[in-house]
Order: C-alpha cells, then sequence, then structure tokens
C-alpha cells in the first residue's frame, strides 16, 4: 500500500520510517505541500499525510480516486474539504493533541515582546542605541486576559495566566465548571469580555461560523488600548478590520502568529497569476502593512514548533496510520 507524505524536513522522513518500517507501506516523502501543482506525487496512494499548507480541495480529491485516508499532521482541518472526503468514503484523522503548553508559551512570548517592548529594544540596542525612551512597558500583574476559547491550548493560557497573577475571563460555547472552580477564572459573554480585557487572546478553531468572528464591529467593543494576540488561525480575523483598530488606537498592540491568507505572504509569486482574486490580493498588502508597524509583532506560524511537540505529532501521526491499517483508526474527524 502506497503512502505519500507532503510537507516533510529531513529529520521527520528519518523518524516515519523507522517507525513505519513493520508496516506494510511503501513510504514516500515530498518537501511541498500537496496541491493541484504537486497532485502528481499522490497518484495511487490509498494514504496521504499532509500539514497545513497541503489544500485538499473538492478537485485534488476527485483526482486521487484510490485515497482511503488522509492523516493531517495538525489538530485542525479547515485545510481539507471533509465533505468531499465523505463522499468519496475518505477517513480523515487529526492530532488533537500535542502543543497545548508549546502554542501556550509562545502566546505569553508575544504578550510580553508587547508588554515590554522586548522588539522595540532589541532593534535598537544592535544598533548601538541603549535609550530607554519609548519602551516603558506595563505589569501583567492584576491586568484582564481575556481567552476567546477556553479548550485544551486555552486552559494552559489561563494556568500561565494565573501564575503572572492576572485575571482572567473567558468565552467558549462548552464550559467546565471544575476547571473554572480549580483555575479561577470567570466565563463571560463574547462583548463582555472583549471590553473587559486588557489583552485578547484567541485560541479557537477556525471553521464557517468562526470566519472573521473579530471585525470592525467586534473590536469597536475592545478596551481602547488593549493588546490583540492571535496564535489560532488567521482567517479568524478580518485583516483590514484589524489595521483599522490599530490606525484608530483600539487596538494598543498585536502579537500575531498566523495572518489571514499567510500562504500569500510565503508565495508571493501567487499574486501574479492573472485569475487572482482582488479582495484576496488587498488582504496580502495589509498582511504587509501590518509588518511594517512598530506596535506588531508577527512570527511565521511556529507556535506550535518546539522539538517536543513536533515529536508529539509524528508518534499520534504514525498511531493514526496504523490504526487505519488494523481497521481500527484513531481521532477521526471525518469517518468513511
Amino acid at each position: 500500500m502506497k503512502a505519500v507524505f507532503f510537507e516533510t524536513a529531513p529529520w521527520e522522513r528519518r523518524h516515519l520510517t523507522r517507525a513505519l518500517n513493520s508496516t506494510r507501506l511503501s513510504a514516500r516523502f515530498v518537501t511541498e505541500p500537496l496541491t493541484e501543482q504537486t497532485l502528481a506525487d499522490a497518484r495511487g496512494a490509498a494514504v496521504v499525510s499532509v500539514f497545513i499548507y497541503s489544500t485538499l480541495t473538492r478537485a485534488v480529491l476527485r483526482r486521487l480516486p484510490g485515497l482511503r485516508f488522509i492523516a493531517t499532521r495538525s489538530t485542525g482541518f479547515d485545510h481539507i474539504d471533509l465533505r468531499a472526503c465523505r463522499a468519496g468514503k475518505i477517513q480523515v484523522s487529526n492530532v488533537p493533541s500535542y502543543g497545548e503548553s508549546t502554542v501556550a508559551e509562545h502566546t505569553f512570548a508575544l504578550i510580553l515582546a508587547l508588554s515590554r517592548n522586548v522588539h522595540k529594544a532589541y532593534v535598537r540596542t544592535v544598533k548601538g542605541d541603549f535609550s530607554l525612551q519609548g519602551l516603558q512597558g506595563f505589569d501583567l500583574k492584576g491586568k484582564a486576559l481575556g481567552v476567546v476559547g477556553a479548550g485544551r491550548i486555552g486552559m494552559h493560557v489561563i494556568k500561565m495566566a494565573k501564575g503572572f497573577g492576572m485575571e482572567v475571563l473567558a468565552y467558549d460555547t462548552r464550559k467546565d465548571p471544575f476547571l473554572r472552580d480549580v483555575l479561577d477564572f470567570r466565563y463571560v459573554s463574547l462583548p463582555e469580555l472583549l471590553r473587559r480585557s486588557d489583552i485578547v487572546s484567541l485560541h479557537l478553531p477556525y471553521a464557517p461560523a468562526t470566519h472573521h468572528l473579530l471585525n470592525r464591529d467586534t473590536f469597536r467593543l475592545m478596551k481602547r488600548g488593549a493588546l490583540f494576540i492571535n496564535t489560532a488561525r488567521g482567517g479568524l480575523v478580518d485583516t483590514h478590520a484589524l489595521v483599522w483598530a490599530l490606525d484608530e488606537g483600539i487596538v494598543g498592540g498585536a502579537g500575531l502568529d498566523v495572518l489571514e491568507g499567510e500562504e500569500l505572504v510565503k508565495e508571493e509569486r501567487q499574486l501574479l497569476e492573472k485569475d487572482f482574486p482582488k479582495e484576496r490580493l488587498i488582504t496580502a498588502l495589509k498582511n504587509h502593512i501590518l509588518l511594517h508597524r512598530e506596535n506588531v509583532v508577527i512570527t511565521p506560524h511556529i507556535a506550535f514548533d518546539s522539538r517536543e511537540a513536533l515529536q508529539r505529532i509524528l508518534e499520534t501521526t504514525v498511531s493514526n496510520i496504523a490504526g487505519f491499517l488494523q481497521g481500527n483508526p484513531a481521532n477521526v474527524v471525518s469517518p468513511a
């Protein structure tokens, strides 16, 4: 049985080759994402493993008639057309838990970079300027952190926030009264969270229902000058609205590990395609505006990227594939 792993680094190939040695899979590894342009690499595969930059659309899946199982090496699966998978009897598994503490730590790296002006100070001192002007920060102790999405990652963020002595407000469609009492935080509505929080941090999945959850209307509700952090998904935020909120001083600073349409920043040649949508071009230009703002810290989607988290991703992926081969797939997000 043929399996193709896309978006793989050399160390991942070595690990996967060893781990899959006892299976009946014939594994092939590809550096690039799975897209319509790299589709030929997946032909004849019964199993495909991808990361978040692969786009498994209906058109792509239709051209892979032998595909039976997709193992995405991510928690999110918005890059896979699940409806098309169900129609094609293709099972999909994800990695539901691998980087709770990893992403939470990066969240606080972004918060501290902004609250203590670490990024500005670094740029200044490497130029030999050790002046303190404009670098005064603020304490996290006593500040209110609003956690939008109190799942696994959100709960780790809440634990860390309590260690800093912060008040925590959380918004989630599902509530856990036990953890609320143990960790001493409050569930509130999204409008109340935005109005009261000194820092707002997103930790929820992307779906049609959460598309542009943060837009002009919701940014207007934020406490003036509050910090905004997104280590979740770029599509949760209307980029035009974020630029506007920064210009208006509603958002005092933003820490972003993800951007709406971030693949366009990585692959700028796509902007030259004649049928490139105008709206996405505007979004790409807005992202470039964000890149050059002093009160915005952007990292290239690395919140998940620790040695330990990546090891856990591969271990779970191998387990998911082994389960499929044995007729007992785990972590299924779309049954066949």
